[in-house]
């Protein structure tokens, strides 16, 4: 017997089924959520960015990132596909507080987070994981390496940032493509953990 089912369309291969799995990569202002959907999407990522203006002086503070002139006013999405029955849909949020609607929006559905830090801005952190935890969404922190900046201990990271013991973090950097792809694949070891 045939293993292939026809449709209208063409033909689809029986047990081909594959799971789509929602991912947030989230993080402050300036952290690097763009540059790490670009790094990882398998295809051309969209993106939402719009040149700063002069009415964003004051409000988007692009210290740590002195040469930011663009800022993501919606959302970045890309895809991933892990393996032949797990894709990940990669959203990104903006990073400032005036945007708080459309994380309720994108945060539906979410299997969970990736959360992108500065070393030198953790308490820029602090917003935005209350937003993760206030929506109950599972995370991971991926601390984004900026050229310039000291290495700083995970254990300090952790403790900096008062994360619970079973909450990974990993370093990372976005621009780079192994890289970001270990701090991925170490939320998904952890949201499967959860699920079993």
């Amino acid at each position: 017997m045939d293993s292939r089912l026809a449709s209208g369309d063409g033909v689809y291969l029986r047990n081909s089924v594959q799971t789509a799995a929602k991912i947030l990569v989230v993080g402050h202002f300036a952290v690097g959520k763009t540059t790490f959907i670009g790094t990882m999407s398998e295809i051309p990522p969209l993106r939402t960015e719009e040149v700063m203006t002069q009415a964003g002086a004051g409000i988007d503070d692009p210290k740590g990132a002195p040469g930011k002139t663009t800022t993501t006013v919606a959302m970045d999405f890309g895809r991933l596909t892990l393996s032949e029955k797990l894709v990940l849909y990669l959203f990104g949020t903006p990073g400032q507080q005036r945007f708080v609607q459309v994380w309720e929006d994108m945060s539906r559905g979410a299997l969970g987070a990736l959360v992108l830090v500065d070393p030198e801005r953790l308490e820029d952190s602090f917003p935005v994981m209350d937003l993760v935890e206030h929506y109950g969404i599972p995370y991971a922190i991926a601390v984004n390496r900026f050229d310039g900046t000291p290495d700083h201990p995970l254990d300090e990271i952790r403790e900096a940032l008062d994360l619970l013991p079973e909450t990974p973090v990993v370093m990372c950097d976005a621009r780079d493509e192994r890289s970001s792809a270990d701090s991925l694949i170490t939320l998904v070891r952890y949201l499967q953990t959860r699920l079993n």
